[in-house]
């Protein structure tokens, strides 16, 4: 029984550790560069992360799970596209971010951009979506397919 209590807990950690080893960028033109060399898409996360609610519970029951991040580490480069109110960013930061968010036209959060190796947008997602890492991934490949 200890034995198997210590098997489960290693378990939990390494499942824990996969999802908190994402890596979440903020340069797209790196980004691109990479999913390009990869054969990857990239994600584009217009979000609020230190006051929107909606935000916060979507990256909670979504984008901070081990699901998500299997399925990140092998189709996506990921770049946050951050608006907080109280998480410093330089001002090169701010500027980047509001560039994309004028391109992008992100005028609500979180706000999901799928772009292809190229750059090109080929999907999105407004607001918060129920149905946890499976429905997000599941919009993922919907958006990908031809």
């Amino acid at each position: 029984m200890k034995k198997l209590l210590i098997a489960a807990a290693i378990g939990c950690v390494w499942f824990q550790t996969q999802a908190a080893d994402l890596n979440w960028g903020t340069d797209l033109p790196k980004a691109l560069a990479q999913a390009k060399a990869e054969k990857k898409m990239v994600l584009l996360d217009f979000t609020g992360s230190d006051w929107c609610g909606w935000c916060i519970k979507f990256d909670k029951e979504t984008l901070s799970t081990d699901k998500f991040a299997e399925y990140a580490k092998t189709h996506l480069e990921l770049v946050v596209v951050d608006f907080p109110n109280k998480k410093p960013q330089s001002d090169a930061l701010k500027a980047a971010n509001k560039a994309l968010g004028e391109k992008y036209k992100a005028n609500g959060y979180p706000t999901f951009v799928l772009l292809n190796a190229d750059g090109k947008e080929i999907g999105r997602q407004v607001g918060y979506a129920p149905g946890g890492p499976e429905a997000f991934i599941a919009k993922l490949e919907k958006f990908s397919k031809p």
